[in-house]
């Protein structure tokens, strides 16, 4: 049985709720609450999955909720289901909240989210991990990138431009914008895939906020980068992003998978930082098993946790409602013939770029070989010594990784194979224009909040 909790002050809301959702599939359990102390009272008498929760409410707001709901039960998903709210307690609610959704909001999508997120949990067989993993308010950057950010952005010459080339290098950076950006505060019809456009729509104000006022971001410490040998990770994920790009410019893939695949390619270890983080020392002796025994960081992971940093970074991702081709290009890098892919898109460009690209010592690899069966169902697998020597053409000489993309090589691209099917990365996107985001605060929030009750 899944429960879920639904708190606001409003009776009419509640009760829409109530006539909306009486169609829920068997195996939910729906209930209301009308303020924030109602509710702790309820999820202290018997557990709950998921809390959907109004944002201003008399007393304590649904900012505090969420806060409290993470502290005493870490496991449970929390969503805002808000309308007019203000820029602070937005803000104040992006840590603790896992996703977004704007009054009025259809019994639909109601639906499909509450499936959607609660459907994550199979990702993971760990449910100590999970509930360490759902309690996560943000994932900490790279310590270097993390200080240039903060420089530009107190810099009197700060730009969007800048910014964005510095976020998009981070995966836990990249994954906040991400997150922020893709939720219905912002009223984006289509999904955003790349740190840069993330950051563009944001604007220089609110980036500003969020990092200085709000702090969204964090960083990991220097002990905490060699231990867990986060640098040689961190120049990895760089190359991986910047060799799909390579790949995709010589099979024509379409440029919206293109960009999935770059970001997916920043992210795709990012399961490593979040271990790393909120499992510190038991990850510290999962990395020393895999040295001792000889074994790949999977083959360890999988053993002593039941999952990987794969599921781990998925899991989370789907949390904060990213993109599901990006979430799915995570989730699988290391074995994509599990995935039941059938294009050959963000996830196959990922796993070929990780599992071709030459890593920098380190004591324990966490990628295995390359799945040329995998490769050979999408009809492809004679592509994979094209892409061996695109890589040596690429990056074969790079001991460092430079943060922008060089041009790509004069290999001569991929077009008799057959068409490239981009149903599913192609959808339509109709975004505003530069810089006009901030938010939709209290202008936009209090025009589409005048057609139902907060």
């Amino acid at each position: 049985m899944t429960r879920v909790l639904f708190v606001d002050d409003e009776p009419n809301v509640l009760s829409g709720l109530r006539r909306m959702l009486r169609s829920m599939d068997p195996g939910w359990e729906l209930r209301f609450c009308g303020s924030a102390e109602d509710a702790l009272n309820a999820l202290a008498r018997e557990p709950h999955d998921v809390i959907v929760t109004d944002m201003r409410m008399p007393g304590m707001d649904g900012a505090s909720l969420l806060d409290e709901v993470s502290r005493l039960y870490p496991h449970i998903i929390r969503i805002v289901l808000s309308g007019q709210a203000n820029q602070e307690s937005i803000l104040r609610a992006v840590g603790p909240a896992h996703q977004y959704l704007s009054k009025p909001c259809d019994a639909e999508t109601i639906k499909a989210k509450l499936r959607q997120t609660v459907g994550l949990r199979r990702a993971l067989s760990n449910t100590s991990l999970e509930a360490l993993v759902a309690q996560l308010h943000d994932i900490p950057s790279v310590p270097n990138v993390y200080v240039e950010l903060v420089e530009v952005i107190r810099s009197d010459r700060a730009s969007i431009h800048k910014i964005g080339e510095v976020i998009e290098r981070d995966a836990a950076m990249t994954a906040k914008v991400l997150q922020l950006v893709n939720s219905a505060y912002f009223g984006i019809h289509g999904q955003i895939t790349t740190a840069a456009e993330a950051v563009q729509l944001l604007g220089l104000d609110l980036v500003r906020t969020l990092m200085l006022s709000a702090h969204v971001f964090s960083r990991l410490n220097e002990a905490a980068m060699k231990r867990f040998h986060l640098t040689t990770m961190w120049q990895h994920s760089l190359k991986v992003s910047r060799f799909t790009k390579a790949i995709a410019a010589v099979e024509g893939v379409p440029q919206t998978a293109a960009s999935e695949a770059m970001t997916a390619g920043i992210l795709h270890d990012v399961g490593r930082i979040i271990l790393a983080s909120c499992l510190a020392d038991r990850y510290a002796e999962v990395l020393q098993c895999a040295i001792a025994d000889k074994r790949t960081l999977v083959e360890a992971e999988q053993e002593a946790l039941g999952c990987t940093h794969a599921e781990v970074g998925a899991y989370l991702l789907g949390l904060w409602g990213l993109p599901d081709p990006i979430r799915l290009a995570v989730a699988f890098h290391h074995r994509p013939s599990d995935a039941g892919v059938l294009e050959f898109g963000p996830l196959a460009l990922v796993h070929a770029a990780d599992a071709l690209a030459r890593k920098a010592p380190e004591p324990v690899s966490s990628a295995g070989a390359l799945d040329t069966a995998f490769f050979e169902s999408l009809g492809r697998a004679s592509r994979c010594d094209v892409w061996r020597e695109l890589y040596e053409r690429e990056c074969g000489d790079d001991e460092r990784v430079e943060p922008a993309a060089k041009a790509p090589v004069p290999i001569r691209p991929r077009v008799s194979q057959g068409p490239v099917s981009t149903a599913d990365y192609n959808s339509g996107l109709k975004r505003p224009a530069p810089g006009h985001l901030r938010l939709r605060l209290a202008r936009t929030l209090s025009l589409r909040t005048g057609q139902g009750s907060d």
